[in-house]
């Protein structure tokens, strides 16, 4: 799919949000507008950049580690929206390490909405049971590829 130059524009600063979250980047922030809506499952859909600290702050008792591959991302754009679906890898605070395709949980898809050249919103869609520890849900077993 051939995209605009402005479209190709939004699908470079949707990866520079990646790299900027793996980093722990304090201006990550600057990337959003003001009002940004933000959904996480199981968080919700909040508006504000006071909300991505709340989700930080939150996430990140759990992950001890997390980074997203470049290499991996499938970017779609179309108008003002950018999707972005890839894999991540990390390691949770308890130890427990995980790998986008190679474990049960690290392949996410991220759908933004820009508004000029700031992230409006952004629906964050992935599993957060990064461990896998909620077994009693894999309703088909864990023997599958992933």
């Amino acid at each position: 799919m051939a995209h605009t130059t402005t479209e190709q524009g939004l699908i470079e600063i949707a990866r520079e949000y990646f790299r900027r979250v793996d980093a722990g980047r304090g201006d990550l922030v600057e990337l959003f507008n003001d009002d940004i809506e933000v959904y996480f499952p199981k968080f919700g859909v909040v508006k504000g950049k006071q909300a991505l600290f709340e989700l930080a702050s939150g996430l990140f008792t759990r992950i001890a580690e997390l980074s997203h591959d470049q290499d991996s991302m499938l970017c779609v754009a179309n108008g003002d929206d950018v999707v972005v679906e890839g894999l991540s890898r990390g390691k949770t605070k308890s130890g427990v390490e995980w790998a986008g395709g190679k474990t049960p949980t690290g392949r996410f898809c991220n759908v933004f909405h820009f508004r000029g050249e700031k992230i409006d919103r952004v629906h964050i869609h992935l599993d957060p049971d990064y461990g896998s520890e909620d077994r009693e849900r894999f309703l088909w077993g864990m023997e599958r590829s992933w």
